[in-house]
């Protein structure tokens, strides 16, 4: 079962009490979960409430808040969370801190969820409601709740994906199981269905064939005859649909669960599975689209109460009552292989594979592709390989298949059929696209493929783009595109013109092309679109080209235009290293288009460019003023400045002040002398502007020397020049001077001017003008007779002047018609305001009617004309009073301002008029004018006006009202007027006064005595300011709203007039809910009931002695009434006070009234009550609507068990029945009943009962039906142990093993018993039943009982080889057995254990050491162990094991053998050993053995030394224990010349002659032939020596004859080569003289340098036998060998 493949994944998300949440708050009514993101729970902490919300993709992440409220949900998506509190509701954005929406619901809400981000559904007792929470909607109804949920428990609710289906779900107890009630509401159709369920949803699903989704409901129940899955298609099936048929689906219940239902539904849109979570944590999954069952196992002992849709993989996520937060998924790589190998069910994998592109059935769908295929069925094989998953058949090879079929007469090709479904399914892969487009691109039907590309039914790529290119370039673009081909969507890009998007496409996908290549192209086709696409290039500070390559292609073409455009934009930042490409840009520019050129330079955009370069340019291009301002040569500027024509004054004249004091002077001078004509004006302007800086001494010297006296600001040059121009006549002259300059002094001019007397006065005219001197002027224009330049002065000069001209006049008394005459000549040029102030300032107002009347009659609406007119009517008394109220245009402020000290009623009608409040009401009260205040107050019907006035700082504020209420509103028969004036007082707290007020408007005569309003108000203000005189206005008023003005006189304790209100109005009820409720005198609400004897009355009557606890009285009154729809409070209090004799007379009467299923369940008990068992039995007997079990239930907990007997007996519940029965002492009946009722919990609890009651037969019936579910075992088992009866249980156990349903749990309990009570027992049961065991826990019971032997069979068998060798290792007397030992010690993991078992056999089974050893030698390491033995001294006793593992050549190992062979010199052994092993410390051992005392070893020892290059160690060793023959072979390996000869020597030394011969023939090759010869001469034994000699002499000869061979050999080849080279006439001097020389220099005689191979040295003592030459030198010996070469001789 370890390795069986499950179809779900299965994972713990969090555990909320790990995170800080209390196990308190883990529950339905605290814990909200909406979506799998957030995880919402309330919490109260001591007095504060918290809600905790829990991120769960970062559960670490608490987030908590002080909140009190009923209930709070997370919003699916965001951190919104939404709060209850009562009826308030609320919705808070947590990130954003605020509110964003809230309202006051009239129902309670007793269930609310997210049905989506955006909208939250509300439940209450009686309807729907959907609330959203964007705008300001508040919430909608949706339905009203249908009547087979009423009192159900609201558990979940549901919307399709388009909010047109709702589903409410609840759930009941009724009749001993939980019952599930559904409501299902059409918003289209507005229509209710009820449905029997307990969990629904709603899905999405299309099914083959359709064009559309079908919308599905799939709901879950459990009856009482069993549980039923449905899935089932609402509404109408979409156009072109198929309807999908209805399915179902048994679900199966395991028998150990027979209370469980179904709690929650998801849909997984991915595989659309049905997860379906039940009451007991069992998943069960099931196929949507067959109803089929796919998987069931429990996946929580605790209820899960909450669950969502886990959106990462399309499951289920919940968490239970243990905190857990658990989700369920399909595992795609396990589903398809489940269903088809455990479920055996290959059409589901089949389906589920093709339906969710799963894998784990290629293998079926190639079979069935190429059976279809051999069979020629080609449609319907094409049909496989198009929906086949995961495209394993969509493959090149498939289509080749195809196209290699026969096409059948009169049908399509069966590759056009395949790909025809390939169509209808989705989309082509980059191979089937290919295909089908050659073909359909070469017939021309370039339509069927944009409509593909269009409904993305092919997958794109280059090669299809390249094959559409050819036919259209823009269709191609958009396959490119599609296929991400860069370099080719570019290249469309450009030849279709649309080169701006290629930018965009390039940065889009990081791709970079030749940028240059393209601007190139894009400006030959477009300049205009190329320089946009250039300015892309370098958009938002990006330089993705050369910007002096962009340059260059454009001026390749002469595109300055788009060049100078793309220029500006790329330079704009102005920075340093842009100065060659900004003098390159203006250079371009006053080549090609020199305004445009000014204008860059005007702009200031630049200035890092070459100004000196562009000066020049400039001026060529007549832009002097550029040239100037670029100029900084003195030189330069003086030969452009004088162009004063080609440059603007203004600017000359400021360039000048950026000059110095020399180069300013030089340059006016230049100016002047260059055309002083046309320079003088503005070298004057300059000197005016800078004399004081360039000295006027030095300017006027310029001047004169050029007789030009303009330039100077000195006022007394100004007047000279003057006074010079009126001498000279020049009165022009004089008359610019005066106009322009700034520099005279105007009084001593104008004196100047009066003295000449001029004959034209324009000079003086303008002097005065500009200066102000216009009275002077014209008084002496006037007194001198030159009135006629006063009206050119008015008329010509300056005719705003005129006020002023007009004032002088009247000074000097000039006649009145002159004066008129002016002003009509004149016209309006001139300020009205002005003149009138000048002629008011004289009192000659009168004298402006005339003129004043004519602008009036012009239609003039200037407000001064008619202020004026005003102003002199009121003077003159003429019939003012109209004119103010008539005239439109005055100024209402001024002229009542004018008025008030004249006339303050005229100022009151001005003010009026302009509704000027303020000034108004100032009026009135500082002249008493309280009457027309209060008139114009009403009329003017101001609420802000008249809350000035009442305030309580006016101090006529009692003037004011009285006025208001005797004339005012007497006067007026506007209902507004009186509104408004009624609210202000109202407004301003003025009570008494409103009060009399109203009086005089209702109580008196008037047109609002009925008027209902003004009634309502009265005696409203009367509560609030005279209650005394309420009672009076009720009786005189008749038209007032009763029962609102009754509501606030209760609120105001007015009880009796309330009352008397709605006995006025005769509401009777509302009068003694008075009585009641505020009065509080139940007599008079007793006697008033009489006297009506209403049922209303009566029923309000009832409910009120009901709550003082008077439950008789209650019962008269209410049948009195007649009324039985209190009948819950009735039941409640009857309850309460235990007087059910009252309450079956009260039941009895509602039962005639409504047969309501609560009146007659508590009439049921109300009789059980009375012990009315008799009228019980008959009741029980008649049809009836009560709830029978929820009866007996209460009877039971009461301890009415006769009662509860007969009704248990009527519904034939037999396990609440077999309980009664227990509590009677029926134990035998008991038995029975639970028999029929078949549940556990039935079971245990007769079982229980005969237990305590020692009926252990009846006990063991009961047991055997009670262990079958594990987990009623445990309880079962601890009642029997609490109470002693081991040996019943243990019978009991013994009999159910050989039940059919026998599982685990009884065999592991059985174990445990016999390890407690019958150990002897256990290891039979255990040999028997270790399989179907808790090893774990029967592990603990044995350890606990010391059963040394079961704990080891346990371990090996549950693998825990470890712990079973530390059992035997503790406890060997009683557990240890040698094979088995042996047998689990190579199984543990632990390899420490070795050691410990190895020291286990050491202290007690010493002589089975090397039988552990070998066992453990795969795994053991053997350095440790060796290393173990040393410590202990025990190596001896592990020898054979040292031998069979010393093959690992493992150092430690060889070591302690050589040590152990040392010690039993075993010399041979030893030998052996080190030759095949060498892994140990040589030298070590050859040391410790040259000291030992056998020779042997010694002889080992040289050996060991001659292995490791000690030859002279070893040869020494060798000669000290006289081991001959190992010295020479020693000193001949060594091949060490030194030790040789010095063996030889040691061998005359010690005379041994025979070993001397030996050693010459041993070590012949690296003996020196001399050196042997002077020792054999010297110790005389020529004769040992000469085999050794004649050896030597041999060789020298062999090796000499080989050498002239050779030479020979040579002699020839050189022969050959000297005649082949040899000319026909030489110079044999030349010739000497080229191997002529004064000795060898390193050469052999004869030869220009050595011959090739003959070296100058001697040849090595290897090739020569180890004798070297004595007596010549090489070089001799070689030339004495050599013949004459014939070169010449040395």
């Amino acid at each position: 079962m370890a390795n069986a493949i499950l179809p779900i994944k299965f994972q713990e998300h969090a555990q909320l009490t790990k995170l800080g949440i209390s196990q308190n708050s883990i529950g339905f009514s605290t814990l909200t979960m909406e979506s799998d993101k957030f995880i919402c729970v309330r919490e109260k902490l001591g007095d504060t409430s918290q809600v905790v919300i829990i991120d769960l993709n970062d559960s670490n992440n608490v987030i908590r808040r002080s909140i009190t409220a009923d209930s709070t949900i997370m919003n699916p998506s965001y951190k919104v969370m939404a709060l209850k509190a009562g009826k308030t509701l609320q919705i808070f954005n947590i990130e954003m801190k605020s509110k964003m929406k809230a309202h006051n619901l009239v129902e309670d809400v007793i269930y609310w969820r997210w049905i989506n981000n955006k909208t939250l559904a509300l439940v209450s007792d009686q309807s729907v409601y959907h609330w959203s929470i964007e705008g300001d909607v508040p919430p909608q109804k949706q339905f009203d709740r249908h009547a087979s949920l009423a009192g159900c428990q609201i558990i979940n609710y549901k919307t399709d994906e388009k909010m047109n289906w709702l589903m409410l779900i609840g759930i009941s107890a009724q009749t001993g199981r939980v019952v599930g009630a559904m409501q299902l509401y059409s918003v289209e159709r507005k229509v209710s269905q009820p449905i029997e369920g307990h969990a629904a949803a709603f899905a999405n699903f299309r099914m083959e064939g359709n064009p559309e989704d079908s919308t599905l409901f799939c709901f879950a129940m459990r009856s009482a005859v069993g549980g039923k899955i449905h899935v089932i298609e609402v509404g109408q099936p979409a156009t072109g649909n198929q309807p999908f048929p209805k399915k179902s689906q048994e679900i199966f219940f395991p028998a150990e669960a027979p209370q469980d239902f179904p709690v929650a539904m998801q849909i997984s849109p991915n595989h659309h599975m049905v997860f379906v979570i039940t009451k007991y944590g069992y998943i069960h999954i099931y196929d949507l689209e067959s109803a089929a069952s796919v998987y069931l196992n429990r996946i929580s002992s605790d209820t899960i109460f909450v669950t969502a849709l886990h959106e990462a993989t399309g499951g289920i996520i919940g968490v239970n009552r243990k905190g857990q937060v658990l989700s369920v998924s399909i595992d795609e790589e396990n589903l398809v292989p489940y269903v088809s190998n455990t479920m055996q069910n290959s059409e589901l994998a089949l389906r589920l594979a093709q339906r969710c592109n799963l894998p784990g059935a290629d293998d079926l769908f190639i079979k069935q592709f190429q059976n279809l295929f051999a069979q020629g069925k080609f449609s319907e094989a094409a049909k496989v390989a198009a929906t086949a998953p995961r495209g394993i058949l969509r493959t090149p090879a498939t289509i080749q298949k195809f196209q290699a079929c026969p096409v059948q007469p009169n049908q399509n090709s069966p590759l056009l059929q395949y790909f025809g479904i390939l169509l209808d399914q989705g989309q082509l892969n980059k191979f089937e696209a290919l295909e089908l487009c050659r073909p359909v691109l070469q017939q021309g039907r370039k339509q069927l493929l944009e409509k593909w590309l269009k409904e993305n039914k092919l997958e794109c790529s280059e090669e299809l783009g390249d094959l559409v290119k050819g036919l259209d370039s823009t269709l191609a673009l958009s396959v490119y595109l599609r296929a991400n081909v860069p370099n080719k969507v570019i290249q469309c890009f450009a030849e279709t013109g649309q080169f701006q998007k290629i930018v965009l496409y390039a940065k889009k996908v990081n791709y970079t092309p030749d940028w240059i290549f393209l601007l190139r192209a894009v400006l030959r086709s477009s300049p205009d679109q190329g320089g946009q696409f250039a300015q892309m290039l370098f958009q938002d500070g990006e330089s993705m080209a050369d910007i002096n390559q962009v340059v260059d292609a454009f001026m390749e073409l002469n595109l300055v235009q788009q060049c100078t455009a793309f220029l500006l934009e790329a330079l704009k930042n102005d920075k340093p290293e842009e100065a060659g490409l900004q003098t390159r840009l203006l250079e371009m520019n006053l080549m090609s288009a020199p305004p445009v050129a000014d204008a860059i330079l005007g702009n200031k955009m630049f200035t890092n460019y070459d100004r000196a370069h562009i000066a020049q340019l400039c001026e060529k291009v007549g832009l002097l003023q550029r040239a100037l301002e670029h100029y900084t040569d003195l030189y330069d500027i003086k030969r452009a400045v004088v162009h004063t024509h080609l440059l603007n004054p203004e600017w000359l004249v400021t360039y000048f002040g950026a000059l110095s004091v020399e180069d300013s002077l030089e340059c006016i001078k230049a100016m002047l002398f260059a055309n002083i004509r046309q320079n003088l004006q503005v070298c004057v302007q300059i000197a005016s502007k800078y004399h004081e800086q360039l000295g006027t001494q030095a300017l006027i010297e310029i001047f004169e020397s050029f007789k030009s006296f303009e330039g100077s600001q000195d006022e007394d040059v100004h007047f000279k020049y003057i006074q010079a121009a009126c001498k000279t006549g020049q009165i022009k002259e004089v008359e610019r001077i005066c106009r322009e300059s700034d520099c005279y002094n105007p009084e001593k001019v104008k004196t100047f001017l009066k003295e000449t007397k001029l004959t034209d006065q324009l000079p003086l005219i303008i002097v005065c003008d500009r200066f102000n001197f216009v009275h002077d002027l014209v008084l002496y224009l006037y007194r001198n007779n030159l009135q006629k330049y006063i009206e050119i002065y008015v008329q010509k000069v300056n005719p705003s002047r005129l006020p002023v001209v007009i004032g002088g006049l009247l000074d000097v008394d000039c006649s009145d018609d002159v004066i008129k005459n002016l002003i009509i000549v004149v016209k309006g040029q001139f300020a009205t305001e002005e003149l009138v102030d000048e002629v008011e300032k004289r009192n000659r107002l009168k004298l402006l009617l005339p003129w004043l009347e004519s602008r009036v009659h012009e239609g003039i609406e200037e407000p001064a004309t008619h202020n004026t007119l005003a102003k002199i009517y009121i003077d003159s008394n003429n019939n003012p009073e109209r004119f103010l109220k008539e005239n439109r245009f005055y100024d209402s402020r001024a002229v009542g301002r004018y008025c008030e000290k004249r006339d303050p009623h005229l100022a009151f009608v001005a003010y009026e008029r302009g509704l000027c409040d303020q000034e108004l009401i100032k009026v009135c009260h500082e002249n008493s004018l309280f009457k027309s205040e209060a008139r114009y107050l009403v009329r003017r019907k101001d609420e802000a006006l008249w809350a000035d006035v009442l305030a309580e700082s006016n101090i006529f504020r009692r003037q004011l009202i009285d006025q208001v209420v005797q004339t005012a509103l007497a006067e007026t028969s506007d209902p507004d007027d009186i509104t408004v004036t009624v609210k202000a007082f109202m407004s301003a707290d003025l009570p008494n006064e409103l009060i009399e007020l109203l009086e005089k408007i209702v109580l008196e005569n008037s047109a609002f005595n009925d008027h209902k309003n003004l009634q309502n108000l009265l005696i409203l203000t009367a509560i609030k300011a005279d209650k005394t005189k309420v009672m009076e206005y009720i009786n005189r008023l008749d038209n007032y709203d009763a029962p609102d003005i009754a509501n606030i006189a209760i609120g105001s304790e007015l009880y009796e007039e309330a009352f008397a209100i709605f006995k006025k109005f005769d509401v009777n009820t509302s009068a003694i809910t008075v009585l009641i409720d505020n009065v509080r005198n139940l007599d008079r609400a007793y006697e008033f009931a009489e006297r009506c004897n209403e049922p209303a009355v009566w029923s309000q009557l009832a409910g009120a002695q009901l709550r003082e606890g008077l439950v008789k009285e209650a019962v008269d009154s209410y049948i009195k009434a007649e009324d039985p729809t209190n009948y819950l409070m009735v039941i409640q209090a009857a309850n309460n006070s235990n007087q059910f004799e009252e309450l079956v007379k009260f039941l009895n009467v509602a039962r005639r009234k409504a047969r309501e299923p609560t009146i007659e369940t508590e009439l049921i008990f109300a009789y059980a009550k009375t012990n009315r068992l008799a009228e019980l039995e008959e009741f029980l007997s008649t049809p009836n609507h009560a709830q029978i079990m929820q009866v007996g239930d209460r009877c039971f907990e009461e301890g009415m068990y006769e009662a509860a007997k007969l009704l248990f007996n009527n519904i034939s519940n037999f396990a609440r029945l077999a309980s009664t029965l227990v509590h009677l002492g029926e134990y035998q009946a008991a038995v029975d009943g639970a028999r029929k009722a078949n549940s556990t919990r039935t079971w245990k609890e007769v079982c229980f009962a005969c237990i305590e009651g020692e009926e252990f037969r009846l006990a063991q019936m009961c047991g055997l039906h009670i262990v079958v579910h594990a987990d009623e075992l445990e309880e079962l088992i601890n009642f029997y142990q609490d109470r002693g009866f081991f040996e019943q249980l243990i019978a009991l156990l013994e009999a159910a093993l050989g039940l059919e349903r026998a599982h685990m749990g009884m065999f592991t309990e059985l174990a445990i018993l016999y390890s407690k009570y019958k150990p002897t027992k256990m290891r039979e049961h255990l040999e028997l039943f270790w399989s179907r065991v808790n090893i774990p826990k029967v592990l603990r019971a044995a350890d606990e009982a010391h059963l040394w032997p079961e704990l080891v069979f346990l371990y090996d068998k549950y693998e825990e080889f470890d712990n079973a060798i530390l059992t035997m290792i503790n406890h060997p007397s009683a557990s240890w057995k040698e094979n088995l030992f042996k047998d689990i010690i190579t199984k543990v993991a632990n390899i420490e254990l070795y050691y410990k078992a190895i020291q286990f056999y050491i202290d007690f089974f010493p002589l089975m050491l090397n039988d552990l050893l070998i066992v453990l030698t795969p795994r053991l390491d053997h350095t440790r162990a060796v290393n173990f033995f040393k410590r202990g001294n025990h190596l001896p006793l592990v020898f054979n094991y040292l031998r069979s593992v010393q093959n690992h050549n493992n150092k430690a190992i060889n070591e302690a053998v050589n040590d152990l062979l040392i010690d039993e010199e075993d010399y041979t052994a030893l030998r052996t050993s080190i030759d095949s092993y060498d892994n140990f410390d040589n030298i070590q051992l050859a040391q410790r053995l040259e000291k030992h005392s056998l020779v042997e070893f010694r002889r080992i020892s040289a050996y060991l030394y001659k292995g490791n290059n000690r030859w002279k160690q070893s040869v020494e060793l060798c000669k000290k224990d006289l081991l001959f023959k190992d010295a020479m072979q020693y000193a001949c390996e060594s091949r060490n010349t030194e030790i040789a000869e010095e063996l030889l020597a040691w061998f005359l030394e010690e005379k041994n002659y025979e070993c001397f011969a030996s050693c010459l023939f041993s070590c012949y090759d690296l003996l020196r032939p001399d050196v042997i010869l002077e020792l054999s001469w010297r110790h005389k034994i020529m004769d040992y020596a000469m085999p050794f000699f004649i050896q030597v002499m041999r060789e020298y000869i062999q090796k000499v004859d080989k050498l002239e061979s050779a030479e020979a050999i040579r002699k020839e080849a050189d022969q050959e080569k000297e005649h082949e080279q040899q000319p026909l006439v030489f110079d044999t001097q030349s010739q000497l003289m080229l191997t002529a020389g004064s000795g060898y220099s390193g050469q052999m005689g004869g030869m220009p340098g050595n011959a090739p191979g003959l070296q100058m040295h001697a040849p090595s003592q290897n090739s020569m036998g180890g004798v070297p030459f004595q007596n010549k030198p090489m070089n001799q010996v070689f030339m004495n060998s050599m013949p004459n070469s014939g070169y010449g001789s040395m």
